[in-house]
């Protein structure tokens, strides 16, 4: 026998070894009456069919876990070892048999060489579709002095594969934030870089442009996209944006606006279409989206404040003007959707569902930068009787912010401090037809405890996409680097 057959031989018999260590058969458990502590809390959730295995780890010192998953319809899975770690073809058959219905799971930790076996938890699988490929985001540290080391990526949602969109290693100092795809379809793409080659990106079907970062017309740079169903529009906010920072416990950072206004953007034309009605002197209009039909643009607005003094004065209010996409001409008047500053609160980041029935957005105390406000929770509102309530399975007591829809308006995603107060993490829930929401989960990973415990890394602006992004970083890292940018103009 070769010296490879015999290496290859060993290697084998140890890892058989290993895995019968450390998977050893359940025999005679003590059953206790309490739900085991899992990592990440997934007891009661519901689940898309199409997600990755929803691993966990146990909150206690055991030898090894054994996770039974039975199918209320049909269909059983079986892990042990250091945690539950599901094989994903496995998982995603018996998840789609159980579509409907409920995963029934059985956990049991061996401890000084007796079982103990927990209460029975129930995942719940969703009768609403995914609808989608994966997610895209940005990913920063959770600090406010440098942009430091921080990107856009993808990830896929029936496993565990993340890329590289771009990142900031290929153009250091480089701030890469607000993209956003067309009703999550990525062959229409937008995403604003800040720094030293400051510009803002508009890819549709392959093609990029790189817009000068700012205009004659602005008081700032294009920020904050929404792209009109159509994809022949995409509204953005301009933005003088500043930072604060807090002497007080709890409170880091203050993001404010010395100003801001909102207009419509044609990528054909390269034209700016503005209004007096959303660009006034008087109260800075901001966070754009339109309708569903692309009728009506959404926006929030507040009167503009003296700043740093007055910045617990800023509470922005949802608005919405009519839009004509034949004309590319808006409204005669404003409307006020909710006042949030009637209720002493400030609303930011709407995002209306794509079948135009809720606007989904934050409420918090004051500001819009919510990722910094401990008390920011998601709320929806009605369209149809402009009702308002607090996503109650949602919130937490730390911030939930960003957020936004899938394709079918079934599904959300949005980030949350509830893990440690520090770290913004990613999330999803599911909004019924009633618009009530279901108990969110954290993303999937492979080793989520590993992950999330060596990941120092905040997750923050996330998206649906239909499919995976195709973007040439290497080859728009010169492009950014080269400074070659198009002017626009006002229409």
């Amino acid at each position: 026998m070769s010296v490879r057959k015999i290496f290859l031989y060993i290697a084998t018999v140890v890892f058989l070894l290993c895995v019968g260590a450390c998977a050893p058969t359940v025999e005679n458990p003590k059953v206790v009456g309490d739900l085991p502590t899992i990592f990440p809390d997934y007891v009661d959730v519901t689940i898309p069919v199409g997600i990755a295995p929803l691993n966990f780890s146990v909150n206690v010192e055991a030898d090894c876990i054994d996770v039974t998953v039975k199918g209320s319809k049909s269909g059983t899975l079986h892990t042990a070892g250091d945690y539950a770690d599901f094989d994903i073809d496995d998982w995603h058959q018996i998840v789609e048999e159980n579509k409907g219905g409920d995963l029934n799971v059985t956990v049991c930790a061996l401890r000084n060489g007796e079982w103990t076996q927990y209460r029975d938890f129930a995942i719940h699988v969703s009768n609403y579709a995914l609808d989608e490929w994966g997610l895209t985001y940005r990913r920063i540290a959770p600090g406010y002095e440098t942009y430091s080391h921080m990107g856009l990526y993808q990830r896929s949602l029936s496993d565990f594969e993340e890329s590289e969109l771009i990142d900031n290693t290929r153009v250091p100092g480089a701030c890469f934030n607000c993209h956003t795809a067309n009703r999550t379809n990525p062959k229409q793409m937008v995403f604003h870089v800040r720094g030293d080659h400051g510009a803002t990106m508009i890819q549709i079907d392959g093609k990029r442009e790189w817009l000068k970062a700012k205009n004659d017309l602005l008081g700032g740079s294009m920020v904050y996209p929404y792209w009109h169903p159509s994809g022949k529009y995409c509204a953005f906010s301009t933005n003088q944006t500043r930072q604060g920072f807090h002497m007080v416990k709890d409170e880091r950072i203050e993001v404010f606006d010395l100003s801001s206004d909102i207009f419509v953007y044609n990528p054909a034309t390269h034209e700016i279409i503005s209004d007096s009605l959303i660009m006034t002197k008087d109260w800075s209009e901001n966070c754009p989206v339109f309708s569903p039909d692309g009728r009506t643009l959404y926006f929030m607005t507040c009167l503009q404040q003296d700043y740093p003094a007055n910045y617990k004065k800023e509470q922005y209010n949802l608005c919405s003007i009519s839009f004509n996409p034949e004309t590319a001409k808006f409204g005669d008047h404003v409307d006020t959707l909710f006042n949030a500053a009637a209720q002493n609160k400030s609303l930011t980041w709407p995002r209306p569902s794509y079948d135009g029935k809720y606007i989904l957005f934050t409420l918090m105390d004051y500001g819009y930068f919510s990722v910094w406000h401990e008390e920011s929770d998601q709320w929806l509102l009605d369209l149809a009787t402009l009702e308002v309530h607090p996503l109650e399975n949602v919130n937490s007591p730390h911030a939930d912010s960003y957020h936004n829809w899938n394709v079918n308006s079934h599904w959300i995603v949005f980030t949350s401090r509830r893990g440690d107060g520090l770290y913004t993490r990613l999330y999803m829930a599911s909004i019924d037809d009633q618009g009530n929401a279901t108990k969110p989960f954290l993303l999937p990973q492979r080793n989520p405890k590993e992950y999330y415990d060596e990941t120092l890394y905040s997750f923050n602006t996330p998206d649906f996409t239909a499919t995976s992004v195709s973007f040439d970083a290497r080859s728009a890292a010169r492009e950014i680097l080269s400074d070659q940018r198009v002017e626009t103009k006002a229409k």
